[in-house]
């Protein structure tokens, strides 16, 4: 199953990610397109903040430095051209498109109001996020 990690750059100076994610994760979810071939979950890859010097409690409100990244398991079936159209789609609804890193293992790509405009782009982009699958008529290796 790939997997892929979506991040959003706020859409204003001192904002936080995580309305911009829920927002897409509920995008997401009511595709019919995407189907029940998505799993998801809002997380962080922040480490967690330091305690205050005379106590074991988290320096900040409720012990979590903020939710940054949307985690995502994708059903064999569903290509990374489907999830991109979909994420372009949810861009190009938001008053104000943020930009959104989206990384699969070692690549990661910037999607941006401007790229789903210019088809070379996002062939380009679809062809990084797409997993490596076996070639026709390739099996364990065995002859």
């Amino acid at each position: 199953m790939p997997e892929y990690a979506l991040r959003v750059d706020p859409v204003r100076p001192g904002d936080g990610p995580e309305a911009e994610l829920r927002s897409l994760l509920r995008w997401l979810k009511e595709d019919e397109a995407l189907g029940r071939d998505v799993r998801a979950v809002i997380g962080s890859d922040s480490p967690p903040p330091p305690s205050a010097p005379d106590t074991t409690a988290p320096a900040t409100p409720m012990g979590s430095p903020g939710f940054d990244v949307l985690q995502l398991a994708v059903g064999s079936g569903l290509s990374a051209a489907s999830l991109v159209f979909s994420v372009l789609q949810w861009q190009a609804s938001r008053r104000r498109a943020p930009s959104l890193t989206v990384t699969r293992g070692v690549y990661e790509v910037r999607l941006t109001g401007e790229a789903a405009e210019d088809p070379e782009v996002l062939r380009r982009i679809v062809a990084a996020l797409e997993p490596v699958r076996p070639q026709d008529g390739d099996d364990d290796g065995a002859s």
